[in-house]
């Protein structure tokens, strides 16, 4: 699969870097240059790959990412410039479907950029009759160390979320990537010691490494969270106070996962029973087991439009983003805090999560 995705990243970045040339030649300013300096006009043309080649310092996905948005946009402002021409019935002296590609690349990447690099804080109320207190309870997932944030800049933003005065804080996944380095998940680490409240974690896709080419060890993971008081569970309950379960799920891609009605069991269905899944897409079971409140990341909202409704269409996720309700069951899936390889977020925006749930 991973084979074929970067073969058919290669291919349209190859094809897509002679036609965006092509087309950029056509830029009135080029044709201007290409009279004097034709040689010039050519190199100039292929800036836009130059520039998307600058993203290899990210690495090859962010690269290609870029190039393949100005292959997209270019097609479609083509596109419309020839519909426009038809209906208008003239030619226009100026290449503006070429200016508008340019224009629309660099703000969408922008706005892109900046929607992956500033994290939001998002707030949520529900309610409950199984409560005797409110509860308040930060969601934190997808932190993918390395790509939009480090050790140090994810310190500064648990610092940030715990003047929320949250009761607990849940990790829902994908903590580290395949490509975090050690220095990084020990600060990171540090940093969740140094919550003043209870800070429960559940493994995602990522946690255990694909690639085994990152310099730690899941052990030397495990043993940082566990001296930094942070509770892993998986597929395992633990009482948050005497009224609230906090469930966690192994990830869908963990071997031997135990089913939602041997995970809920044992618990007594009086108490709140909030569950920590980071892959949305077994909403069905979780909400027949009973639980009140189930909390997922891995989406990344979406990441990069339109891969969130394609993996709704193709039934990869219950949920993209937000919101929603299947019975007494209450879901939230969160953008994360950053999200995989690409340091863009053109589907969504980063985030953190503060969650209220009052007595009923």
């Amino acid at each position: 699969m991973w084979r074929l995705l970067t073969f058919a990243l290669f291919s349209i970045s190859l094809l897509g870097s002679v036609y965006v040339a092509f087309r950029f030649h056509k830029l009135d300013f080029v044709k201007a240059l290409a009279h004097r300096h034709p040689v010039l006009a050519w190199l100039l043309s292929f800036s836009p790959l130059v520039l998307s080649a600058c993203f290899l310092t990210f690495n090859t996905f962010t690269a290609a990412t870029v190039l393949i948005h100005f292959v997209l946009f270019w097609a479609i402002s083509d596109l419309v410039g020839l519909i426009i021409r038809k209906c208008a019935r003239r030619a226009f002296r100026r290449y503006y479907a070429g200016l508008a590609a340019l224009a629309f690349t660099v703000i969408w990447l922008s706005v892109g950029w900046f929607c992956a690099h500033h994290v939001f804080l998002t707030r949520y109320t529900f309610a409950s009759d199984k409560l005797s207190a409110p509860l308040r309870v930060a969601l934190v997932a997808d932190s993918h160390l390395g790509i939009t944030q480090n050790g140090v800049t994810f310190a500064r933003k648990m610092a940030r979320l715990e003047k929320e005065n949250p009761d607990a804080l849940l990790l829902a996944g994908d903590f580290v990537d395949d490509d975090t380095s050690k220095e990084d998940m020990l600060a990171a680490c540090d940093a969740l010691g140094r919550f003043s409240a209870p800070v429960y974690f559940i493994y995602g896709n990522h946690d255990k490494g694909y690639y085994n080419y990152r310099n730690f060890t899941t052990r030397e993971l495990v043993e940082a969270l566990e001296r930094n008081s942070v509770t892993i569970l998986e597929d395992a309950a633990a009482l948050l106070r005497e009224d609230v379960y906090v469930i966690g799920r192994q990830d869908r891609t963990a071997w031997g996962r135990a089913s939602m009605p041997a995970l809920t069991a044992a618990l007594d269905p009086a108490k709140y029973m909030i569950l920590l899944d980071h892959q949305p897409n077994d909403y069905a079971n979780e909400a027949a087991a009973g639980v009140d409140l189930t909390l997922s990341g891995h989406t990344h909202g979406g990441h990069l439009f339109p891969m969130g409704q394609i993996g709704l269409l193709m039934g990869s996720n219950d949920r993209r983003y937000g919101t929603e309700k299947r019975g007494n069951t209450q879901f939230v899936v969160t953008s994360g805090i950053s999200g995989w390889a690409v340091p863009f977020k053109t589907g969504c925006w980063s985030e953190t999560v503060i969650i209220d749930i009052i007595p009923e």
